[in-house]
């Protein structure tokens, strides 16, 4: 499995290099504008790539093969191994963005069948806390609350933030790691504050339902999912138009890499999160800025 999230997001790395416009894109999100930008996330996606390496050495040092390009000049703070469940974490300051980064791997334990066959048949089955109604996938939330990620990676954060200010944070990941990468984002956002804290994943699953992704809107406003049409990852767990507070519900915003005969461009879905139109068909393209 591994090799295949590694090829699933070099897949996106060279998409999105290649995307046609290139251009940032303003979108109103309630009652906020929401930009989305080319460039950051071309270099979020190399973190999200970089977190895979296993030369922990030259990851920490910041010499990997991926360390480089848009991501040249961060400064590592911590790396975090939970060799138990087979996760992996960084977080660093990247001063280009005057940003602290949080990029997150998940399991490399199942193959991709076994975790793709488990995604199709889970059930919404844990509440998250303080939130009524809200139900979310049990393994993702377990694998970043109930594992060494959470606190490492908040102790890291809080002390980036003693040493550089209260700079804003942004959180990534690629596939589980995006899931995992969500419930960080949504914890450090309601301890630090909803303008603190960005996140953007890539080809992230569906993590909760209606309600949840209702509050994770408003707690994390700042959020974009990446993905494109020839991952089936996004995809699952399933979401049924009929059963909408029954099933998983994506949380907004969604921006779908579409490759149609060569021309690359990327388009931003509505703010429902399980746009009709998106993977596959033309989606509302927001006003370029």
């Amino acid at each position: 499995m591994e090799r295949w999230r590694c090829v699933s997001v070099l897949a996106l790395v060279l998409l999105l290099s290649n995307a046609s416009h290139g251009r940032d894109i303003s979108v109103q999100h309630s009652q906020q504008t929401l930009n989305y930008s080319h460039t950051l996330a071309m270099t979020l996606v190399e973190y999200a790539s970089a977190v895979y390496m296993t030369d922990l050495t030259a990851l920490y040092t910041w010499t990997c093969s991926r360390c480089n390009d848009l991501t040249q000049g961060f400064e590592m703070k911590s790396l975090i191994v939970d060799v138990e469940n087979c996760l992996q974490a960084f977080v660093g300051v990247d001063y280009n963005l005057n940003s602290i980064i949080v990029a997150i791997r998940g399991t490399q334990e199942n193959s991709m069948q076994n975790w793709i066959k488990d995604l199709i048949w889970k059930q919404l089955d844990l509440s998250y806390p303080n939130m009524p109604n809200a139900k979310v996938h049990s393994g993702f939330f377990s694998s970043y609350n109930n594992t060494i990620l959470r606190l490492a990676i908040t102790s890291a954060v809080h002390k980036a933030r003693q040493s550089y200010g209260d700079i804003n944070v942004i959180v990534t990941g690629h596939s589980m790691g995006g899931a995992m990468a969500s419930f960080c984002a949504l914890d450090l956002a309601i301890n630090l504050g909803s303008n603190s804290v960005q996140l953007m994943t890539f080809g992230q699953p569906r993590v909760g339902n209606a309600a949840f992704a209702s509050y994770f809107a408003k707690y994390v406003p700042n959020t974009i999912r990446v993905t494109h049409g020839h991952d089936i990852v996004p995809h699952l767990p399933p979401y049924f138009s009929f059963l909408p507070h029954l099933t998983y519900h994506h949380f907004p915003r969604e921006v779908w890499v579409n490759d149609s005969e060569g021309d690359i461009t990327e388009q931003i879905c509505d703010d429902s999160g399980e746009d009709p139109n998106a993977a596959g068909e033309d989606i509302q393209v927001g006003t370029l800025a």
